[in-house]
């Protein structure tokens, strides 16, 4: 009989997918459980494996296009009874035949952890993303598609890269490649999924939410001093330690303090929400975009368990391992842009959030301690928050509450 596998609904109020890569072909016969295709939502990259055993008839869809929930993804044969038409409302699945209803656990992406996902497995979803049909171009002309640049999603090796790859090993030396963009006046290339939802989040926040933002500095020589004399320390333990740890401790505390910037507002039913969970968000730059991975219960945290957990969270959004776990729940958010370059900036909040913090670059200037000039490491804060939530005055202590901490970083311990 005929199985049709929709592409399922993996929550978070995801609506479509693009699709990444194939790991199958028509003829092929595949596993339930098998990986059957690499779709990029709005908040992940998810595998998606087959609910079912059987060969595959059809597969709906090429790479880079655009698959809605509830639509077809594959058509599998599978040995069965006469042919009868029925459809699982549930799992987003029509089959063709008499048969059970698909298990909704087996429809979820082992990014989720419903399905185990070996070692090999994990090696093997580190192989060059390309589609078989590239793949098989890449046979034919005697080309190891390891040594070409995928332009396509995700650094996908796509037919076109393929070609003009050829292309250049056929040219002589001592001619120049002029690549076609350079003879082009425009170049276009499709949204990703993750840039269309930083889109639309971030107009999401523009328009519902108020936008005010203080700026504030604050001397850091003798966090400086603490991070130098343990990160030895630290590293020996394969954790990396950073001031990222220090300020989202800080950040926790100061939220304990005032507690209007752990909440939001319900417009809709006229009330405040005051979350007593302290769920910190940390912003995360990428290639493919911007991530933000949620740090739960971080005041019960050491500056040891937030290191390694924001390191944890840093090799899993490089490697797009994220789930849609790890992007659930934050209360408060902070950018630490700074890592990279600015000094101030306008951080906008995550909506529904009350507020985000951002982290600046920290320089060295002239600063005056016990009334005498020296130079001083300077750090720059960013804070935005929502005005119908927090005024200014509220903000303003909260700010002075994390420069305390982070000027006098034996205080994070004290409290």
């Amino acid at each position: 009989m005929k199985y049709i596998f929709n592409f399922p609904d993996i929550g978070e109020g995801l609506d479509e997918g693009t699709i990444i890569e194939w790991f199958v072909e028509v003829g092929q016969t595949i596993n339930a459980g098998d990986t059957l295709v690499k779709m990029e939502t709005d908040k992940v990259v998810a595998d998606i494996p087959s609910p079912k055993t059987g060969k595959i008839i059809s597969l709906f869809g090429n790479v880079d296009d655009v698959i809605h929930v509830g639509k077809p993804l594959a058509e599998i044969e599978i040995e069965g009874a006469e042919t009868v038409s029925e459809t699982d409302s549930e799992t987003g699945s029509s089959v063709v035949g008499t048969m059970e209803l698909a298990d909704t656990n087996a429809l979820l992406p082992a990014s989720e952890e419903i399905l185990p996902v070996s070692k090999d497995e994990i090696r093997l979803s580190r192989k060059v993303l390309a589609t078989p049909h590239a793949r098989a171009i890449a046979r034919e002309l005697g080309i190891d598609i390891h040594q070409i640049t995928g332009l396509g999603p995700s650094g996908r090796v796509r037919k076109e890269d393929i070609e003009n790859y050829n292309r250049k090993l056929k040219q002589p030396a001592t001619k120049r490649n002029i690549p076609e963009s350079e003879n082009e006046d425009l170049t276009y290339e499709t949204l990703t999924q993750i840039r269309k939802v930083i889109a639309k989040n971030m107009i999401n926040s523009k328009l519902n939410a108020a936008h005010v933002t203080i700026f504030e500095e604050v001397e850091i020589s003798e966090l400086i001093e603490i991070r130098d004399k343990y990160k030895a320390n630290y590293a020996a333990r394969d954790a990396k330690l950073t001031y990222l740890p220090f300020i989202v401790k800080a950040t926790v505390l100061a939220l304990k303090k005032h507690r209007q910037l752990n909440s939001e507002i319900d417009m809709e039913n006229e009330r405040m929400i005051y979350k007593n969970r302290y769920n910190i968000g940390i912003a995360i730059d990428t290639p493919e975009g911007l991530v933000v991975p949620v740090i739960r219960d971080a005041d019960r945290l050491s500056i040891m368990e937030l290191t390694q957990k924001i390191t944890e969270y840093s090799v899993k959004a490089r490697e797009r391992k994220l789930t849609l776990e790890d992007l659930r729940e934050g209360t408060f958010t902070i950018s630490n842009f700074g890592s990279i370059s600015g000094i101030f900036g306008t951080p906008v909040i995550n909506y529904p959030q009350a507020g985000i913090l951002g982290i600046g670059r920290i320089v060295k200037k002239p600063v005056v301690k016990d009334d005498q000039l020296t130079i001083g490491n300077v750090l720059g804060l960013s804070m935005t928050v929502d005005h119908r939530i927090v005024d200014g005055g509220e903000t303003a202590r909260f700010v002075k509450c994390i420069i305390d901490y982070l000027s006098d970083p034996i205080s994070l311990m004290m409290d």
